[in-house]
C-alpha cells in the first residue's frame, strides 16, 4: 500500500498572523511530530499563496484579510513545520494553491498513484476549510482510497466550525482519527 501525507497551508499567517487562532498554535507541534515519523512514499505539502490584487479576488471580496501573500513572511512555512520538512524520509512536494481545494495536488495524486492501493492522510489548516475541500477532492478523485484526517493535527477557524467539518468529512467517507 501506497502512503501519502498532506500537510494543509501550516503557514504563518494561519498560526500567529492576520488569520492565527490558539487552536492553529495548539497543533503546531502534532503536525511537525507527524512528519517526523512518517515512512511513507511522499509528503505533499501546500501553501494557500495570494498576490497583491487578493481583496480584488472572489475570495478577497468575501474575506477581505490579506493573508498568505506570495514571498511575505505570513506566506512562509511555520518555523518548526519547515524543519521537520527538511529531513523526512520521504520526497515532499510543494504546491502552491490560489484557493481552498487544490485541483493540482488531487490531480498529481490521482495521476501518479491511480490503480494503487493507496492510503492519504491530510493534517494542517484549516478543518472547516482548506482540510475538509482537499479531502473531498481527493475522495472524489481516488474513491477507492483511504482517505484520513488526524483530528489532533487540524484547527479550524472555531471549535465548533472545526467539529462541523470532521461530520461532513465523515459522512463522505472520510476516516477521522
Amino acid at each position: 500500500m501506497k502512503q501519502l501525507l498532506v500537510i494543509v497551508d501550516m503557514q504563518n499567517d494561519f498560526i500567529e498572523g492576520t488569520l492565527g487562532t490558539k487552536e492553529a498554535q495548539r497543533i503546531v507541534d502534532n503536525v511537525a511530530a507527524k512528519i517526523a515519523v512518517f515512512q511513507g512514499d511522499a509528503i505533499y505539502a501546500t501553501l494557500d499563496t495570494h498576490h497583491d490584487d487578493y481583496l480584488n479576488t472572489t475570495e478577497g471580496r468575501y474575506l477581505p484579510v490579506k493573508h498568505c501573500i506570495r514571498g511575505s513572511n505570513g506566506w512562509m512555512l511555520h518555523e518548526k513545520v519547515k524543519n521537520a520538512l527538511t529531513t523526512p524520509s520521504s520526497q515532499t512536494i510543494f504546491i502552491e494553491k490560489p484557493t481552498f481545494g487544490s485541483i493540482e495536488l488531487a490531480t498529481q495524486i490521482a495521476e501518479k498513484y491511480r490503480g494503487e492501493e493507496l492510503e492519504i492522510e491530510l493534517a494542517g489548516l484549516c478543518t472547516d476549510i482548506c482540510i475538509v475541500t482537499n479531502a473531498l477532492l481527493l475522495k472524489t478523485m481516488l474513491p477507492d482510497a483511504t482517505i484520513i484526517v488526524d483530528s489532533s493535527s487540524c484547527a479550524g477557524v472555531t471549535p465548533a466550525s472545526h467539529e462541523a467539518a470532521l461530520t461532513t468529512m465523515k459522512m463522505c467517507q472520510i476516516k477521522v482519527v
